[in-house]
């Protein structure tokens, strides 16, 4: 008897994404810090290989399609893993060598970050097919919003993890620790991934394949949509936002405020611990259960995240010119609350849109807002690195030049607010808040971010 996925494998392939996001971290964070302000390289190069790793996110429809021809995700995820367990290791090898060989370091780095996008790409696409394929329609919402609170503890666990094993600081502290993280995630996904597509047949799927639509015309018909295509400018502009403070808050807490590679290493696990508790509130209270109040709409709460993320980069801003007083955790930690509220309201609207219009497209319309995440990302992190260079080089304080960047992203996020408020109705009524059932609010306990 065919059945879909239970909590326990939702959980299970949860892992994967923790796996995923505690690799993640130590590439685009800590060795990002290491080039900046360990080596004294331009703030543009880590940019530049984060930049790189992202752009090739353009080939996740690629990896989907290859999944789908096979017939079974499981290879693409695990091969995907150790593509970027692979990469991983050999961008910290190449961050240790540019302090001996800066050009042959950058060499390798790039190689590396080839390989970490590759990886990224083919695991995590694969990983959503899977789901998609395989989880229930009525638990869709749930299962996405565990998945991510997930990789969030992945990235909470390994930032104060490695945070501690980091100091004091070494390269070659840096490749072990790199090498350690990359081989306990490649082992727990081959843990996580084992016998599910065997043990699981969705009891949902048609045994009818699907009508072969050319990809560009599929993606033409979801654009053509004005609720996926105003949806798209809101995900590329607030995930601007969100990114371009992602590769510049530990240089800045190193250069600013002084702090060691462990402690802003550490001091990013604080912020995706805010981030994790801010998906919390979004998932629990946006269900409105709570003294009989009617529930807020994901509109509401994708607005109220991305003011409150403004507010908290405002006072980063604010924080730079007074680093002896400023409380700089609780700023970083109110910012990853803010990200996080405005993140899972997304996701679940996301998620509800997907099934949205004429046709059945949700991969298509997913990958499509995939594709907007992953550019707005790598452009976001990028030009956040080159507005701090740039407002360096003009203005000779570091100081200035974060807290101008920084007050930039807030206005970002103040704009995709209002962009969020205007969005059109995409059918009757408002769109569905996803309601965490009983059975999932119970595995949230145990998980992510």
């Amino acid at each position: 008897m065919s059945k879909t996925l239970g909590w326990l494998n939702i959980v299970r392939l949860g892992l994967v994404q923790t796996a995923l996001g505690a690799i993640v971290v130590l590439t685009t964070s800590t060795m990002n810090r290491v080039m900046v302000v360990e080596l004294a390289l331009p703030a543009m190069l880590p940019g530049a290989l984060v930049t790189l790793h992202y752009g090739l996110q353009i080939l996740r429809p690629r990896f989907g399609y290859g999944s789908d021809q096979g017939g079974r995700r499981t290879p693409w995820i695990i091969g995907g893993m150790a593509i970027l367990a692979a990469g991983a290791i050999a961008a910290a090898i190449a961050t240790a060598w540019m302090a001996t060989d800066t050009a042959s370091g950058i060499a390798l780095a790039v190689f590396a970050f080839v390989l970490i996008g590759v990886g990224v790409g083919a695991c995590g696409t694969s990983l959503l097919a899977l789901m998609a394929t395989h989880v229930a329609p009525e638990r869709k919402s749930a299962a996405a919003m565990i998945m991510w609170m997930m990789m969030i503890a992945g990235i909470i666990i390994t930032a104060t993890s490695a945070g501690h094993y980091l100091d004091p600081f070494s390269s070659t502290r840096l490749v072990a620790v790199t090498a350690s993280v990359a081989g306990a995630a490649f082992l727990i996904t081959l843990f996580a991934i084992f016998g599910i597509e065997r043990a699981e047949t969705p009891a949902h799927a048609t045994t009818t394949p699907r009508e072969k639509t050319p990809f560009l015309r599929a993606l033409g018909e979801v654009w053509a949509d004005p609720v996926a295509r105003g949806f798209t400018v809101f995900v590329f502009l607030s995930m601007l936002a969100y990114s371009a403070q992602d590769l510049i808050l530990e240089p800045f807490a190193g250069a600013v405020f002084g702090l060691t590679p462990g402690q802003s290493t550490k001091l990013a696990g604080i912020q995706h611990s805010g981030v994790f508790l801010g998906m919390l509130v979004a998932g629990v209270l946006g269900s409105g259960k709570f003294i009989g109040r009617a529930r807020w709409s994901l509109r509401a709460w994708i607005v109220g995240g991305c003011l409150a993320s403004a507010v908290a980069l405002v006072a980063l801003a604010a924080g730079a010119f007074m680093a002896q007083t400023f409380p700089l955790r609780m700023a970083v930690f109110a910012l990853g609350v803010g990200n996080g509220i405005f993140a899972v309201a997304a996701i679940g609207s996301m998620m509800t849109l997907a099934s949205e219009g004429r046709t059945k497209r949700e991969g298509t319309r997913i990958g499509l807002w995939g594709a907007a995440q992953a550019f707005a990302f790598g452009l976001g992190g990028f030009l956040g690195t080159v507005g701090v260079d740039v407002s360096r080089a003009i203005l000779g304080s570091p100081t200035v030049a974060y807290a101008i960047v920084f007050f930039i992203e807030g206005l970002l996020f103040v704009v995709a607010a209002v962009l969020a408020a205007r969005l059109g109705q995409p059918h009757r009524g408002e769109m569905p808040t996803p309601v965490l059932s009983a059975s999932a609010g119970s595995v949230l306990q145990t998980a992510r971010g």
